[in-house]
């Protein structure tokens, strides 16, 4: 009876005769050194550092206008970060003395313009590029692709002069000619209608669709994610361009808002809070037009990422 208590014992300990440690010869030791998770956890940590600490970067300079034309006409702009007494007094300062709602009006004109032209034009011109079959389509792909390399200011003077001899200099459809249309967004709206499936086409063929029905109904439907894409950077663009609308325009009448906030700064160069407030009202309709359509200007992206 005691032998077999015994033996019932060392069976359950896992030691028997002639086993010695044999019971912890299966047993699992801890791995020396780190896990693989958490060797792949340091590189996301490090990823995501990185990713905040250029966020700090990007925004610190956002943040500080904002605050600066939130302080009070008594507080030294440099002396701390925050506001000691908010006021709002900047804002209505720069409404009553400055023609606000002139500059913002004229630069929507040009926007509203340049966003129109260019989903029009860039989509028509894309997909006649993007059509096969037709001679000195790879060549006229690659001179567009050539123009990007040239800036600017390399065909400004050209483009005065055209502009001039249309008697259009001093108007706001002068500022708007040279980014009706943009070759980028030719080529970009080319790549987004080559992604569409071939499929669709061939089945609206068959449905006795012609040329025009099918670049309205089958392929733009299928690229309004690119669409917006070009329609949110070409507003950007024509929102901040200064440089033309300094050559183009003569007038205090017919100045954009950048030309404006120019003035601005150099009107109230001791008073830095009127200048922070001018540009933070600059900044408002860009940020409202970016949230407004984030979802499909990411989507935008995705799909010409995916499909490209």
């Amino acid at each position: 009876m005691t032998r077999l208590a015994r033996s019932t014992r060392s069976t359950r300990h896992g030691t028997g005769t002639g086993t010695g440690t044999g019971g912890n010869a299966g047993a699992v030791r801890p791995p020396l050194g780190p896990t693989p998770r958490r060797r792949r956890r340091w590189p996301l940590l490090l990823r995501y550092a990185v990713l905040v600490a250029v966020l700090l970067v990007m925004f610190f300079p956002l943040v500080w206008q904002l605050l600066t034309s939130l302080k009070g006409p008594g507080e030294n702009i440099y002396d701390g970060f925050l506001p000691r007494h908010p006021s709002l007094q900047a804002y209505r300062k720069v409404a009553r003395t400055f023609p606000l709602w002139s500059y913002l009006g004229n630069t929507l004109v040009v926007a509203a313009l340049a966003v129109s032209s260019n989903c029009v034009f860039a989509a028509m011109g894309g997909y006649a590029m993007s059509r096969r079959g037709w001679r000195g389509r790879r060549a006229v792909h690659l001179l567009f692709v050539a123009t990007l390399m040239f800036p600017f200011e390399s065909v400004m003077i050209s483009m005065f002069l055209a502009v001039r001899s249309m008697g259009l200099i001093d108007t706001l459809v002068g500022v708007w000619i040279p980014g009706a249309v943009s070759t980028l967004s030719i080529l970009i709206m080319r790549t987004a209608f080559l992604a569409v499936p071939d499929e669709l086409e061939e089945a609206a063929v068959l449905d006795g669709a012609g040329e025009w029905r099918r670049f309205w109904s089958v392929y733009l439907p299928q690229t309004r994610g690119t669409l917006a894409v070009i329609a949110i950077t070409s507003f950007i663009g024509a929102w901040d361009d200064f440089l033309w609308p300094l050559i183009a325009l003569r007038s205090n009448e017919h100045y954009t808002l950048q030309l404006g906030l120019a003035t601005l700064s150099g009107s109230f160069t001791n008073d830095q809070r009127l200048v922070a407030a001018g540009s933070i009202i600059a900044l408002l309709p860009i940020a409202v037009l970016f949230f407004a359509l984030q979802r499909v200007f990411f989507q935008g992206i995705a799909d010409g990422a995916v499909k490209a």
